[in-house]
Order: structure tokens, then sequence, then C-alpha cells
């Protein structure tokens, strides 16, 4: 049976390039969902000038033909969320219920945004000077890059391009050459969805491609998720063409245990965490600072929970845990598994590859015992099912180990303590802070994004997206002359 080719999306039209990458499934590396087009420099520059020529359409567009197109992009997204949610479990890894669920909140992030292009809004005010009035109205930026990852391969595109368009800016879309499918399914809806075209456009491919995206003239913003070195690089690149920038970079976080915390709640924290979807998460919980007095419970309630915990097939449903993503990645999880044992932390479980009957790319969840916050392990974001005990003498010691870090994406906390809690809301140093919840797990009509090396600039989702997605104009008006 020949594996489909899939194309970019440009100006309207699908583009099939000279050369294709493999899209493999990490559950089972026999099976090749389709081959990609790699684009190239041209590609991209193909796609800026079309969302060029196209914003000025787009940006005059109403409320509600803004509304109509997001609406009836989320509707069909949450009609097909099974069948989107396969593919999406087959390319990327994670178990079919999280994979639909990722689905379900694309659409509903759609939708949200629909409401949100006929809820724009401006200001009206008065000025110091007589019966001189002020408006101040706000207009899309213009040409918008999208570099999204491949850990949330529909979701992340979908909380970066529904802001984008219904604020009125156009859009070109880089998704992470891992896990293109569900991109490319998002993208196939777009192009029936009554967008003029060039409005929305996709690009394939690695991360050239991405490079070129930020490079680009006529590109206005650069939004990107993915690792904190690359995030860098696209800030400064963005400072150098003075042009506007989003990144949000992953985080080291941590989760707080103290002595009264209720346990059962806690371990099931810890466990979706740092485990459910591999830990392939920027808000996974890697760090777990414990107080001594519940130490030792939280650690053999943990361990007798992770040993519970089914690594398989992500479509298998009896999975809990599927594959990583894929064999560079399993073995930079290796490599960290390998240094924190070198630097003296406990191996307590886990550690190993798996062979399963299926081939791909299976990783025992993995849990170190008496870690110090100065241990490789516990400095870098590892992003695989990996995760670290730490003991604290109490409360105090707890706070100023979690800020002790380059990070600050989220933050939790277990106890039954008021006090303790709006302490630790106040002085954790971390963009999303969790109370008696796990560290991972948002809501897409609320802000998200990170402090420190975590994240720079404006926040992403719910209303606050405009922050990024549009400009503030300020115009006066004087009374009429006589």
């Amino acid at each position: 049976m020949q594996t489909k080719t899939y194309g970019h999306f440009i100006n309207g039209e699908w583009v099939v390039g000279m050369e294709t990458f493999p899209n493999v499934n990490p559950s089972d590396t026999r099976d090749v969902i389709g081959h990609y087009a790699q684009g190239t420099e041209a590609d991209v520059r193909a796609a800026v000038e079309a969302a060029a020529a196209a914003f000025p359409r787009w940006a005059a567009s109403t409320p509600q033909e803004r509304f109509d197109v997001l609406d009836r992009v989320g509707g069909e997204i949450l009609a097909r969320a099974e069948e989107l949610g396969t593919l999406l479990a087959r390319e990327e890894g994670k178990t079919l219920k999280e994979a639909i669920g990722e689905v379900k909140r694309a659409g509903q992030i759609f939708k949200f945004f629909a409401g949100e292009a006929l809820r724009m809004s401006g200001e009206h005010l008065r000025s110091v000077r007589p019966g001189v009035e002020i408006d101040l109205i706000r207009e899309p930026v213009g040409v918008v890059g999208l570099i999204t990852p491949w850990n949330f391969p529909i979701a992340i595109p979908a909380w970066k391009v529904a802001p984008a368009l219904a604020y009125g800016n156009t859009v070109v879309l880089k998704p992470a050459e891992q896990a293109p499918a569900s991109a490319w399914a998002l993208a196939e809806i777009l192009s029936r969805s009554g967008l003029p075209p060039g409005a929305f456009n996709l690009v394939l491919g690695d991360g050239t491609v991405g490079a070129s995206l930020v490079a680009q003239p006529g590109v206005s913003a650069i939004s990107f998720t993915g690792s904190r070195e690359v995030g860098r690089q696209v800030a400064e690149a963005c400072a150098r063409r003075m042009i506007r920038v989003q990144v949000e970079m992953g985080g080291k976080n941590p989760l707080v245990v103290l002595d009264d915390a209720p346990l059962e709640a806690a371990v099931e924290a810890a466990v979706n965490g740092a485990y459910f979807s591999a830990g392939e998460r920027c808000t996974a919980s890697s760090r777990l600072i414990v107080t001594e007095g519940i130490y030792e419970r939280f650690r053999a309630a943990l361990l007798e929970r992770i040993r519970q915990l089914r690594v398989g097939p992500a479509l298998d449903p009896n999975t809990h845990i599927g594959p990583v993503i894929d064999e560079a990645q399993l073995r930079r999880i290796l490599h960290y598994i390998e240094l924190g044992q070198q630097e003296g932390a406990v191996l307590a479980c886990g550690g190993q590859r798996l062979e399963l009957e299926t081939p791909g790319f299976y990783l025992a969840p993995t849990l170190f015992d008496e870690t110090d916050n100065r241990m490789t392990i516990n400095r870098e974001e590892i992003f695989g099912p990996v995760a670290a005990l730490i003991r604290v003498r109490d409360y105090e010691e707890a706070l100023a180990v979690a800020n002790d870090t380059e990070y600050g994406l989220s933050a939790g906390i277990f106890t039954r303590s008021l006090r303790y809690a709006h302490h630790f809301r106040r002085h954790v140093q971390a963009g999303t802070v969790m109370v008696n919840l796990p560290t991972a797990g948002l809501d897409y009509h609320i802000p998200f994004g990170g402090h420190k090396a975590s994240g720079y600039g404006p926040k992403e989702q719910g209303r606050y997206a405009q922050e990024f997605y549009t400009v503030v104009k300020t115009c006066y008006v004087a009374p009429e002359i006589t």
C-alpha cells in the first residue's frame, strides 16, 4: 500500500514540493502515517507574500464574517473529535483518551475566539483639552508567523491560529516536523471555512523552515512555542528586526507537598503531572518538593501508584502512558537518567527502555529519590516521564527550592492550610499557580504564559491574546472648526 503524500497550503492551494519526510507512529515504527512536504525558503516566501496580499481583505472583514469562519472550524473539529483524536494519538503517542481531549480543546478554542471576534472593544475618553474626544481602537498586527511544537499538535496551533484570525491578522503556520498530520488536518478544515485565499497558510518542514519564517520580510510578528534555546534565538532575531515576538519555552515545574497535604490527592496529582502524556508537557511536575513529615509516606504511596501504570501503544484502551515522540527524544531522556545516577540521585523505579510487542519509543515511568535541587535533573527540562523527589524541612525551604530555577511556568502546592496556600500563590515565581491541583491542565479562556526563562512577551489564550495579536491606535478628534 502506497503512503500518501501531503503538501503545504499556500494562497488557497495545496502544494507538494520536491522533498518529503515520513511521519512515523511512535507506538509502532512500522506504521508510516504519511509523507509530508519539506518546505524551502521559496515556499515560506510564497506563503508570506500570499498572507500579505490577503491582509487588507481579512483585516477589513466584519466581526460576523470572522465569527462565522471560526465557529465553523470549531464545530467541525468537535464533530470529528474521535477521528482526529485517533490520528493525533497515532502520530504523537499520547493515549487515545488524551488525544481526543486535546482535539476537543482545539474545537473549544476556535469557538471561544469566534465569540471574541464579536466582543472586540476599545475605549472612549475625554481629553484634558476642552471639547476634544479620544478613541482607543485595536487593529490587527499584520502577517503573523506561528511556530508550534509536537507535544500538542492541534491544541497549540489552535490557540495561536484562532486569535490571530479573530483579530484580523493573516497567518503562516509552521508545525513541528515530528507531528505534522494534526496541523495538516486543521489546515484542511480551514481551507473549507470561508477564509479568503492567503489568509491562512501552512508550510511544513524542519527547523530551517521556522528560521526562514522568522527572517522573512513581510512578517509583522512571530509566536513560538518550543525549547528555551530555540526560543531565545527567535526572540533575538525578532528584536534585531524590531518586530513583535511571543515565545513560550518550557518549565522545570515544582509540586510542593506539605505535611498536612491530603496524601491520596497529592499522589494522584503528582502522577498526573509527571507521567501522563509521557511527561511531554511544558507544565509537567518534574520536581516533587516534599516536607520531611510526609516524605516517606508520600514516597511509598507514589511508588505504589507508579507501579500500577501501564505503558503501551497509544491506541490501546488499557494504556496509561504511551511512547515518547521519537528515538532522539528517548535517547535524550535516557541520557538524563544516566546523568542523575552519576550525580548521586537514587533511581527508585523505572529508568529503562521497554521492548513491547510493537516496536516503539517506550520508557518506564521513572522516579528519582533523595535528590538535590542542584542536580542537573532538577535544573534542566527533561521532557519525559521522569520526576525527582526533593526532601525539605518546612514550607519556607519548600518555597525557596521551588523558586530556585531559571524557569517559571507552572507551580503547585498541596496543603490544607489557607495561610500557606495564599502565601504560595503570592510568592512563588511562576506564571500559573495551582493549589491542590496538578501543575498541568489549563482552561482555554484564561491567559497562559511563563515568567523568567519560561516565557517572553504577552500571554497566550483568553482575552489576553489580544495584547499580542492587536496594536492600539490612539485617535484624537477636535471639535468642528467654525
